[in-house]
């Protein structure tokens, strides 16, 4: 028998944790970035005490809210490329639900972040405790069971010695690239006090590395066929480029066979879009030229990407009777969808594999012209967009423009998540360097910007961490801005104010539908909502401006370089502008029967859209 230490379970985990290690950049470092806790009476007593008894070692932050907490800590993980993250702990019932929504947000996005909700007592001696859930058919159910459908690893820890296998499985999904995700280890709160004698082995130093699979080499040889036959490929390039730091084989695959490169949502940055070969954003949200090649092409080569229904323009963006696919992905489940050709590999590894296979190929030169002349037109139609404006209320086009001009570049991260501007930003934000552009846009959650950016900015404070986000999601998560006042962590918010949920309202219009309880002025209400976003981000902390035209915007931005703590920058927009260049249709189902003559007329428009659908 080895030599063992008596810990509580609690803090068997802290001692744990502190000692899990990864290499970046040939320097070894805690995989761990730190613990976030909002503490109450199911994790205050133990794993409080646990966390502070290794504070200097394992650094615990303290937030406003779980849920944002929880976003915090996976904007860290997905700026740091998944190669470190962090773990939440709170009490039991409302604490732990809070966090169920960020969960979502890791799970589709395949973000590691480790949750540690406390629970009710495993010996059940004083039950009902306070926000206990009580299930009337099975007494094992707990408020943490929601945390099932979210989390690539569940285990409730009813023994102390139970949390050895429990943590030793949690960090193999944590850092396993196919299975990456959401762990929750529910902590039983009595349990979370009880003593064991522990072997000194399960504390001693791991150093975990980033695990490569090479392709198979019948699906290597098939895949290199179907591009050696092809006439208009296109590399559609998604997160996992990212993910596995393939920017540059990425970059060279194309250059050396002529391919033009677009990008989803989670794979913008992966190219430099000042780029010949980089056409930007694809499907609904996608640049025209983008779009212009897709629609054409006999090869989609998807590389770490879902394929979703933005990027397929919902199946109707590929017109070409004779298209194949190709599915380069660390996951068999997503590199056969579609009726794929699966290439389950990683990133970097299946991009070098492929382009060594097809030395001396090269598409057609007549591809690459026409993409040239596809992107010079999209260009001009951007630079309009964004143009500068005296219109009382700018769009959210001009609202980027004027961003870009004063804190775009290599040094920036611009980060943003749900409603209208990620559609702008996908199309127009001029990404040039990997992590430049932070996008959460797989659950596309709203309130993910603010907490979001803090944890981007832990993850990288060398960085300028630019936030642009709306007055709807603003309105549901904006504390985490005073964490950020606290912690010292500068963030520049660009609030945008359209009053109202303007994306929807847009949406809504398209299907027929009447404005109706989108915009403030039309929902039901005696009094219209007068909020005063500066006023508001001030009183937490923040350097906070309202201007009123983008001239003012530019020369407020100017003016903040020099503050020393987050600045907020409120302007007021027009909720019904988007960017007619580019986009692509999208399939949301309009209702079949309705009084109403326009909701009559999309719903016929509708269907003559669905001729173009090809599911694959």
């Amino acid at each position: 028998m080895g030599k063992t230490i008596r810990l509580t379970m609690a803090q068997a985990i802290a001692h744990f944790l502190k000692k899990q290690m990864t290499v970046i950049d040939g320097q070894k470092v805690q995989i761990f970035g730190g613990v976030w806790a909002i503490f109450g009476h199911g994790n205050v007593a133990g794993m409080g005490e646990a966390l502070y008894q290794v504070r200097d070692e394992l650094p615990t932050y303290r937030a406003h809210n779980e849920q944002g907490m929880a976003h915090a800590a996976i904007a860290y993980a997905k700026t740091s490329f998944r190669q470190r993250f962090m773990a939440c702990t709170t009490s039991i019932g409302p604490g732990a639900l809070n966090m169920v929504t960020a969960a979502g947000v890791a799970h589709v996005n395949r973000i590691p972040v480790l949750f540690l909700p406390g629970d009710v007592f495993a010996n059940r001696a004083p039950d009902p405790v306070l926000q206990q859930i009580e299930d009337f058919g099975d007494g094992t159910v707990s408020a943490n069971d929601a945390f099932r459908p979210v989390s690539r690893y569940f285990d409730r820890i009813t023994r102390p010695e139970q949390i050895i296998s429990a943590l030793k499985r949690a960090m193999q999904v944590l850092t396993d690239p196919l299975d990456c995700g959401p762990v929750t280890l529910a902590l039983c709160q009595d349990v979370q006090a009880e003593a064991f004698d522990y072997p000194e082995s399960f504390f001693e130093e791991h150093v975990w590395t980033h695990r490569r699979l090479q392709p198979d080499a019948d699906e290597l040889a098939h895949a290199i066929a179907l591009i050696r036959k092809s006439e208009r490929p296109v590399i559609i390039a998604g997160g996992g480029v990212l993910y596995s730091q393939a920017t540059k084989e990425l970059i060279s695959f194309a250059e050396a066979h002529g391919i033009p490169v677009v990008v989803t949502q989670a794979g913008k940055s992966a190219i430099n879009e000042t780029h010949p070969l980089a056409l930007g954003s694809v499907g609904v949200t996608g640049t025209s030229a983008a779009n212009a090649i897709a629609e054409d092409t006999d090869l989609v080569i998807a590389v770490g990407t879902r394929c979703q229904d933005f990027t397929t323009g919902s199946w109707a963006l590929f017109k070409n009777e004779k298209l194949e696919m190709i599915g380069l992905n660390i996951a068999a489940y997503d590199a056969a969808k579609h009726n794929s050709h699966p290439l389950v590999t990683d990133a970097r590894e299946g991009l070098k594999a492929m382009s060594k296979g097809l030395s001396g190929w090269k598409a057609p030169a007549a591809l690459a012209d026409r993409a040239a002349r596809e992107k010079k037109v999209w260009m001009e139609a951007a630079a309009r967009a964004m143009a500068t404006t005296n219109a009382a209320l700018p769009s959210d086009a001009q609202v980027i423009g004027a961003v870009a001009r004063t804190l775009g570049g290599e040094n920036t991260i611009l980060l943003c998540a749900a409603g209208g501007l990620p559609g702008e930003l996908h199309k127009l934000w001029p990404a040039t360097a990997p992590g430049s552009y932070h996008m959460e846009y797989g659950f596309s959650c709203m309130g993910y910007e603010l907490a979001g950016g803090l944890g981007a900015k832990m993850a990288r404070p060398d960085k300028d961490v630019v936030v642009m986000v709306g007055d709807g999601s603003y309105m549901m998560l904006n504390s985490e801005i005073a964490t950020s006042v606290m912690l010292g962590l500068k963030l520049n918010i660009v609030l945008l104010d359209n009053r109202g949920y303007g994306c929807i309202n847009r949406l809504q219009m398209g299907t027929g539908g009447a404005n109706f309880n989108n915009l403030l002025k039309d929902s039901r209400h005696e009094v219209m909502p007068e909020i005063d976003f500066r006023a508001h981000a001030e009183s937490m902390g923040a350097i906070s401006v309202k201007v009123a035209s983008i001239a003012e915007l530019e020369q407020a931005i100017e003016a903040s370089r020099n503050n020393d703590r987050t600045s907020v920058f409120v302007i007021d927009t027009d909720p019904l502008i988007t960017t007619d260049e580019g986009g692509h249709w999208w399939d949301v189902a309009v209702p079949e029967v309705s009084p109403r003559k326009q909701v009559n007329e999309a719903r016929a428009a509708y269907e003559q859209a669905l001729k173009q659908q090809h599911v694959r």
